[in-house]
């Protein structure tokens, strides 16, 4: 029923001319002087603080995003807002907690974000990146594991794993991303190859070399990326393990790694299935908890499934309610996936509360995203966007 009045809203909105005052009800809302914090730190981000929007500085975006990390819709609001601002949300903070009281001694948590399309896992992400990277950990950090299995830029056999599929150019890509947001701090750690790894007879990156001539090889020459990916995985592994770095994992739509198959072909027309992908292993081996010195967070996304349901895209009240009051089973679609995580931290991430929901609509309001608005707008908003936040973005694009 809600869905049905969408498109009558917009059509409504659209008729409000420009001089209507921007009035909210009276109902629990921060003032306007609330909906921003000048906590530039990450990690003292505290409850305190939850709702309230922080601003990245772009030269860190441009280091820590330059090359994935924020939904593509995100980002264009990026451009329309001339500024990159995060809302801090208990998800985060919670997950940030747990690390501070982490014993970096023992095999690393797993912590697994789950919930509702659009309630902001992404972001959840981006926030606990932004963390990693204030407090110097190193960052494996994959943008979107569906890109992969989806939108490859090129196959080709691989030539050190029989029937395996390489994506150099991804590869490529991703080592690029890895060396712009771990780049001066692999340099001041000193990290070194442990071994000799030869590539061909005329190529070897030898041992006690830089860990960064690694990604450089796998960068200038993508033909051996993947290959250079899971040399640079385990050799972070072991540095972690002595105490040399701290890692820290994050993998957006990780479950794509356990779905049946992918959209990528053979050259005999076979689909591909995940695990013929060279990829596929090294970013399986890194969220085993047989390492320690690091941190893994992972979403687990409805959006990665081959064959999705796409009317259920737009979730209502009860939709809302049946997700929070799932188990973390049921929400893992897949049990390989479910047995890998095992043991795991599941922390759902759900629609906007009301202070948040209220803090988002003030911040549209100082942007001038909302700009056309009558008395009780808000409680309109609020009940066709059923509080979900990308749901509520695009409602208020027209307005």
């Amino acid at each position: 029923m809600i869905r049905n009045m969408v498109p009558q809203a917009r059509l409504f909105y659209s008729t409000i001319t420009a001089s209507a005052t921007a009035t909210l009800t009276t109902k629990i809302k921060p003032k306007l002087d609330e909906f921003r914090t000048t906590e530039q730190t990450v990690a003292n981000h505290q409850r305190t603080t939850i709702g309230r929007f922080y601003t990245i500085p772009i030269d860190v975006r441009k280091k820590v995003f330059g090359h994935g990390g924020l939904p593509k819709s995100f980002e264009k609001q990026i451009k329309t807002f001339n500024e990159c601002s995060l809302m801090v949300r208990l998800p985060a903070v919670e997950i940030i907690e747990y690390i501070k009281r982490t014993d970096f001694n023992r095999p690393v948590n797993r912590f697994v974000l789950y919930g509702e399309d659009g309630a902001g896992k992404s972001l959840t992400l981006a926030h606990l990146l932004h963390y990693g990277f204030q407090q110097q950990y190193v960052l494996i950090h994959v943008p979107w594991v569906p890109n992969w299995m989806k939108r490859a830029k090129e196959t080709a056999n691989s030539t050190t794993k029989e029937g395996a599929i390489d994506l150099p150019l991804d590869g490529a890509a991703w080592l690029l991303h890895f060396k712009s947001q771990n780049g001066s701090l692999l340099k001041d750690l000193g990290l070194t190859v442990s071994r000799d790894y030869v590539w061909t007879k005329r190529e070897i990156t030898p041992a006690g070399a830089p860990l960064l001539d690694l990604v450089e090889h796998g960068i200038n020459r993508a033909k051996f990326s993947c290959d250079a990916i899971a040399a640079l995985l385990h050799e972070l592994k072991q540095h972690s393990n002595a105490g040399r770095a701290r890692t820290m994992v994050l993998i957006d739509g990780f479950n794509a790694f356990f779905q049946p198959y992918t959209r990528l072909l053979t050259e005999n027309k076979a689909r591909v299935k995940p695990e013929q992908l060279t990829l596929t292993d090294p970013f399986l081996s890194i969220t085993r908890n047989d390492w320690n010195n690091g941190i893994c967070v992972v979403t687990i996304d409805q959006m990665v499934a081959e064959f999705k349901d796409k009317s259920k895209s737009q979730p209502n009240a009860s939709d809302v309610e049946n997700i929070s009051s799932q188990p973390p089973l049921s929400v893992i679609d897949s049990r390989e996936c479910f047995e890998h995580l095992d043991p795991f931290v599941p922390v759902r991430v759900v629609g906007y509360d009301d202070a948040e929901y209220y803090s988002c609509i003030q911040y549209y309001l100082e942007r001038k995203w909302i700009q056309t608005t009558e008395l009780g707008f808000d409680d309109e908003l609020k009940m066709l966007s059923c509080q979900n936040p990308y749901q509520l973005m695009q409602l208020c694009a027209s307005l």
